[in-house]
């Protein structure tokens, strides 16, 4: 099955209002730059957005919350976001702060079929206000329950027309894990590939897993913080 569309916009076309998105990245890297410009393009609003962080105020997620799309976000570090902190201390921008370790296994928990699992991370503090602890070995334990999303929007580094995607380096982050657990996984690649160019075992993410994917263009691949050390 070919899944192969023109364009982001023409990806995200089904996107709607209140629809809850993963998003891969970390800081600014393997982010889906293109699925984010189409959705601010777009206009859809009232997004639940799951990633990692919120990019900064000019790039990544960040262009979403200039325009007041994103209703609510889970992630795990909004540092580097101004416009973030101001949108969550006035009440506009609801924010769910899930430990980084956390966040993960949640994701990849909905994406293998785990129903919940215990984790000593976050017991007695408000991260596990509400939920169910257990004491395990002598051990306390918080319950936590996985993450699921209407739609996955990844960014990989080569794909083929069956949705195989591959990753390179640190850009892998937090991609394959949220490819699982969409009903619907996006998949901007840099590099469009013939079928069976791709080497199967280095694939990262298997085609059964990505409905629709495209390549990209004009990525800036920009650093979010800069630190260079004096010379002499």
């Amino acid at each position: 099955m070919n899944k192969v569309v023109a364009s982001a916009l023409e990806a995200i076309r089904d996107i709607e209002e209140g629809s809850t998105l993963m998003m891969g990245g970390f800081g600014l890297c393997g982010i889906p730059e293109n699925l984010i410009a189409a959705l601010r393009e777009k206009g859809t609003r009232n997004l639940t957005v799951i990633s990692n962080n919120a990019g900064v105020d000019d790039f990544g997620i960040g262009i979403l919350l200039q325009t007041r799309q994103v209703k609510k976000m889970i992630s795990t570090y909004v540092g580097e976001n101004k416009l973030f902190e101001k949108l969550a201390l006035s009440g506009e921008l609801e924010v769910e702060l899930v430990p980084q370790g956390t966040f993960a296994e949640r994701i990849r928990a909905a994406g293998v079929g785990i129903g919940g699992f215990y984790t000593p991370t976050g017991f007695g503090t408000v991260v596990a206000e509400g939920k169910e602890t257990r004491v395990l070995n002598g051990r306390p334990y918080v319950l936590e329950q996985p993450l699921r999303a209407d739609f996955a929007l990844v960014k990989a580094w080569r794909g083929d027309g069956w949705g195989n995607l591959v990753y390179r380096k640190t850009a892998r982050n937090f991609n394959p894990l949220m490819a699982m657990a969409a009903r619907t996984t996006i998949a901007e690649v840099e590099e469009l590939v013939e079928l069976g160019r791709l080497n199967p075992d280095e694939v990262h993410t298997p085609g059964i897993f990505v409905q629709r994917v495209f390549q990209g263009a004009g990525y800036e691949k920009r650093i979010e913080r800069r630190t260079v050390r004096r010379r002499g």
